[in-house]
């Protein structure tokens, strides 16, 4: 069984290239933040500069492979159960951007069998190609009140509007997952507002609250403008960068693609694919949802 595990590490550790792939998984506190639009945005502009994007994406009803026009027909789980190959699932929605659905996988995680972990990292290392950024879009509403992909990933990004009620949401979400998994460490996107200096009070207000109820460091991720080409965009199920790209929504979006890549990135033991999955599995046996609570 050690030399099985061993030979699936250097599987993928030849796969990603180099342990150090950034994987970072965007959260929201709410529906209706734009979220998994800044996730395809985020995407379309990362590959725009040359890196290798794999999106995995928990979402069901609006997920990040509808708004590149395609749908997802089968699921992480699928392979898992040994019932598809991974290149079946796996989507390419557009040059340097992969998609692999895992919502219905993320939920299966902590029950597991010994042969489906085994059968899950054996697959993604059979992956034809490296990714240099995973992004993850993480659902809200996962069974243990937050998603383990939000916990395992080296950064986690909460994305917030403008409006009061998101804030109070993303604030009570930053406080149920510093309280009940000690995550002490996020960055904050603020979307839909008008101007930076908009964006910048939103998080230097909700971060000064947080600091001072010792529950988190929020860091400044960026913003993204209110925009009608980005709503344009969506209603065609393409990236704003591909259809209007002076639009100021793809000048944000490129801004952050690039910010993203100068973000610290993970030591040796914690980077790659191979980590990220370890973690994931462990993380979803052991956390229960009585652990946190809204507060």
């Amino acid at each position: 069984m050690a030399e099985y595990r061993g030979d699936q590490a250097a599987g993928l550790r030849r796969l990603f290239g180099r342990e150090q792939s950034r994987i970072v998984t965007f959260v929201a506190g709410s529906v209706g933040v734009g979220k998994s639009i800044s996730v395809a945005n985020l995407a379309a502009a990362l590959a725009r500069q040359g890196k290798e994007v794999l999106v995995l994406d928990e979402g069901t009803d609006e997920n990040v492979a509808s708004l590149f026009g395609s749908s997802a027909r089968y699921d992480l789980l699928h392979v898992i159960n040994r019932e598809k190959h991974l290149s079946e699932v796996l989507l390419p929605v557009a040059p340097g951007v992969r998609i692999l659905p895992a919502a219905r996988a993320v939920k299966k995680l902590g029950k597991l069998s010994i042969g489906q972990r085994e059968t899950l990292l054996e697959s993604l290392s059979a992956m034809d190609h490296p990714a240099d950024v995973i992004l993850v879009d993480a659902s809200p509403d996962h069974p243990l009140g937050f998603s383990p992909l939000g916990l395992a990933a080296h950064e986690t990004v909460i994305v917030v509007s403008a409006s009061g009620a998101s804030i109070t949401e993303a604030y009570s979400l930053i406080k149920k997952v510093s309280l009940g998994y000690a995550r002490k460490h996020f960055r904050i996107l603020v979307n839909k507002v008008r101007a930076a200096d908009e964006a910048e009070a939103i998080h230097a207000n909700i971060a000064q609250v947080t600091r001072s109820r010792g529950l988190a460091r929020l860091d400044y991720a960026g913003f993204v403008p209110l925009d009608e080409h980005l709503r344009q965009a969506g209603r065609l199920c393409q990236p704003v960068l591909g259809l209007f790209p002076d639009a100021p929504s793809a000048k944000a979006y490129r801004q952050l693609a690039s910010d993203l890549l100068l973000w610290p990135g993970p030591d040796n033991e914690a980077g790659g694919l191979e980590h990220f999955v370890q973690q994931l599995i462990h993380l979803s046996q052991r956390i229960e949802p009585i652990a946190i609570h809204a507060g």
